[in-house]
């Protein structure tokens, strides 16, 4: 399934946000405009969805509570809200449509109560609250009917569709370091600390398919690389080596701790979008990357696309040049965050825009140099 559209009220950065999603979405934007805020609304939905642990109240307190995610400029309205439409692609037939809308409920405790809860398929409404048992029984709107499976049959599709999407902004240190590190990890893991106790839950011939698939990617991107193994040390503990070219033979495996961050980041992504067909999230993959790798990650997202027998989307923040210059972005895919005095607003490419990229520009060219402060050349003044 795919988010065709999402429409977000009184959400933290955006007082009012519609924008169109394609299977692969780039989004741009100046630094503190809400590329990150603007992913986190999907993610909320699925903390809300998700079976163990999630939920809505959960979710509001995990961000601080509904003070930190109500926009600023959002004045005298106290409700915020999150609209998604979603399509289900292997038919093109089944549309739905999610609508979640809480305040809070301004006395005693503070609870998060449902002001709106709503979901179509295909034009029909199957739900609507409040309803007669919620106006009878005000605790009941505390909780959505995505987290509750005895109300969701009609269309637990969408709780599962949300609760499985996927988060990655791989930090390499957690990676390196995370036995040093210890301490409690953050739930669903976002940061990759836990990346390789994935791995090693993954049924070993899957395992070993998608490592040969990465091993072949990295030969061609990280010098001197070779091959790519898994295994275990004596107590257990999943590792990852590599090696690479040395004179002596068997001279030059690695364990993960020795890997470059930009091999880790690649690796990270690579398994990511070989593993599943659920919504793919990704935080600036650019990061430790040479650009010339960077460059390719457009391509490399379809080439695994184009192999899978079910597609994923795919939605990315960056502000990279080197990866927005790829001239094989679809500019249908492009979404741009714009500042202003009311909050971020977000806008697909204008005709303008079109006509340039059309003509031969690239992404990079005609669009990113529009998420730059107006007096960043005065920065090196300061």
């Amino acid at each position: 399934m795919f988010i065709t559209h999402i429409k977000l009220k009184n959400w933290r950065n955006f007082r009012s946000l519609s924008v169109s999603l394609s299977e692969t979405t780039y989004i741009l934007g100046p630094n503190a405009s809400g590329k990150s805020n603007l992913l986190d609304a999907l993610r909320f939905l699925r903390d809300v969805s998700k079976p163990k642990g999630g939920g809505l109240q959960t979710a509001v307190a995990e961000r601080g509570g509904i003070s930190k995610l109500r926009c600023l400029h959002a004045r005298k309205d106290p409700e915020v809200s999150i609209d998604v439409e979603m399509l289900d692609p292997s038919s093109n037939k089944n549309r739905w449509r999610y609508l979640l809308s809480f305040k809070a409920e301004g006395k005693g405790a503070q609870r998060i109560i449902i002001s709106e809860e709503k979901v179509w398929l295909n034009g029909i409404l199957k739900l609507n609250r409040p309803d007669l048992k919620d106006n009878k029984d005000n605790l009941l709107l505390t909780q959505t009917h995505l987290e509750q499976i005895q109300t969701n049959v009609e269309f637990r599709e969408l709780a599962d569709f949300f609760s499985e999407t996927t988060y990655l902004h791989l930090v390499p240190q957690l990676l390196k370091f995370s036995e040093k590190i210890g301490g409690q990890r953050i739930e669903d893991d976002p940061f990759g600390q836990g990346f390789l106790e994935r791995l090693a839950k993954t049924p070993e011939r899957t395992r070993t398919t998608r490592l040969e698939k990465i091993s072949k990617a990295l030969t061609l991107a990280v010098p001197q690389f070779r091959e790519l193994r898994f295994e275990k040390d004596d107590v257990g503990r999943p590792h990852l080596s590599a090696l690479y070219s040395h004179h002596r033979p068997n001279a030059g495996w690695q364990s993960e701790e020795h890997f470059s961050d930009g091999t880790l980041r690649l690796l990270g992504l690579l398994w990511s979008l070989l593993e599943g067909n659920s919504l793919l999230l990704l935080e600036e993959p650019e990061i430790s990357l040479n650009d010339a790798i960077v460059k390719e990650i457009p391509l490399i997202i379809k080439r695994i696309q184009s192999s899978k027998k079910g597609r994923r989307q795919v939605i990315i923040t960056t502000h990279s040049e080197a990866l927005l210059s790829n001239p094989g972005i679809d500019p249908s895919g492009i979404v741009l965050l714009e500042s202003s005095p009311e909050g971020t607003l977000a806008r697909t490419v204008d005709p303008v825009e079109t006509a340039a990229l059309d003509a031969g520009l690239t992404v990079a060219e005609v669009v990113l140099p529009k998420t730059r402060p107006a007096s960043v050349n005065q920065l090196g003044l300061w």
